[in-house]
């Protein structure tokens, strides 16, 4: 089962992108803010950071700059409601996914489960 970490402020947006994601089958650790997620990505094993990129005290885009670093091989998606954000994200961090808001949970998830399907996918080089 694999494992996720969600950093989002928005409580509702938080309690709602983690039930869908449960009801799908993953696991799901949620956090308020990057600096609560970074105590986490150390001590603990994810598959995703999923991760808001606008929130307070560390963006998305500084929280993924530290898993990346603590665990390369962890995937990276970005939900973001900024256009430009999303540029920024994307130079940031150019192997993450970006997800932009508004979107519905099943676009969500189907993005999710994407990702983990490409990743079992063997490759042929």
């Amino acid at each position: 089962m694999y494992r996720i970490l969600l950093a989002e402020d928005d409580q509702v947006m938080r309690e709602y992108l983690a039930r869908a994601l449960e009801r799908s089958g993953y696991r799901v650790v949620a956090v308020d803010r990057g600096t609560a997620a970074l105590p986490l990505l150390e001590n603990d094993q994810f598959d995703l950071l999923l991760t808001d990129v606008v929130m307070p005290e560390m963006d998305g885009i500084e929280l993924a700059q530290h898993a990346q670093e603590i665990a390369p091989d962890m995937r990276v998606m970005f939900i973001t409601g900024f256009a430009a954000v999303t540029l920024k994200a994307g130079k940031a961090v150019p192997q993450a996914r970006v997800l932009s808001k508004p979107f519905h949970l099943r676009d969500l998830v189907r993005e999710v489960d994407q990702l983990f399907a490409e990743e079992s996918v063997p490759s042929h080089s």
